[in-house]
């Protein structure tokens, strides 16, 4: 049976859901981060924290956005194989997202050309990923996604023989050389495999995962745990000022690759790592 929908159905969501979703931290998230605090043996480091749990705690008490750049809008539509779109579905999220932008008087912080720079005014267009599932629901997954963090991802092409440890390099190098910028404690979301494009939107897809949810593949859930330790040891701390918490997660995800390469995607997410998901 096909399921018919009316893209008009995921304007009001994706409305509610940008709202909500910059002003309501994630619980796991929150709860990452108050570990952190518990662990942290730095003055000045649990300081910082202090002041970051208690902003969380305040924006969602006071219904105001939990930081001043309130993201570009990362919309991920999982559509099952047995659904019927009526309408014009990226015209539909558009939408969503220009009402919930204006409803939440949140920041428009998109330009409508990469070098003649003019603000559409609205937020939009929002970033969109398609994926065809199986099944007669569609899942919405948001993330407002602030450039702070995006600005200090990298990616690289790897050889083969660079192997993990190459990874795990390329990773402490992507962390070391953004330090204070992305607005530590970060969470990291990695991209292992596929090619180029695919690496990236592994790396991006990663942070959508519940923060400390491990990868399944024990060989992952190790490097991740790995690569978490570095990632701390380095000292880099809250804000930059020093400390055990640089990284509350990492999450990795990866992709079958040419015989010839090795593609690694770093995507950095600062501490206001929001994310929401509603199925329709």
């Amino acid at each position: 049976m096909i399921r018919e929908v009316d893209v008009s159905e995921l304007v009001p969501i994706i409305r509610q859901m940008c709202v909500t979703v910059n002003r309501h931290l994630p619980a796991d998230v929150c709860k990452k981060l108050e570990a952190g605090r518990a662990s942290e043996d730095f003055e000045t480091a649990a300081t910082v924290l202090d002041d970051i749990i208690a902003n969380y705690k305040l924006a969602s008490e006071r219904e105001v956005p939990i930081c001043q750049d309130t993201g570009l809008a990362c919309v991920f539509l999982d559509i099952g194989q047995d659904v019927h779109l009526r309408g014009d579905i990226e015209a539909a999220v558009n939408e969503g997202v220009r009402q919930g932008y204006a409803e939440g008087y949140l920041r428009k912080s998109v330009v409508g050309d990469p070098l003649r720079r003019v603000n559409t005014g609205d937020n939009t267009p929002a970033m969109i990923y398609y994926r065809l599932v199986p099944g007669d629901k569609i899942k919405i997954s948001l993330a407002t996604k602030g450039f702070g963090s995006e600005n200090m991802s990298q990616l690289k092409m790897l050889r083969p023989a660079d192997g993990v440890e190459g990874v795990k390099n390329f990773v402490l190098k992507v962390v070391q050389e953004a330090g204070p910028n992305p607005c530590p404690p970060i969470i990291l979301g990695i991209g292992i495999g596929g090619n180029f494009d695919r690496a990236a939107e592994l790396a991006k897809r990663s942070l959508l995962r519940e923060t400390g949810a491990s990868n399944p593949d024990p060989y992952y859930a190790n490097l991740e745990a790995e690569i978490l330790a570095e990632v701390n040891a380095l000292g880099i701390g809250p804000m930059g000022f020093g400390g055990r918490t640089t990284c509350l997660a990492v999450a990795i995800e990866t992709a079958p690759t040419h015989i010839a390469g090795l593609p690694v995607a770093v995507n950095i997410q600062c501490h206001a790592a929001r994310h929401l998901e509603e199925v329709l």
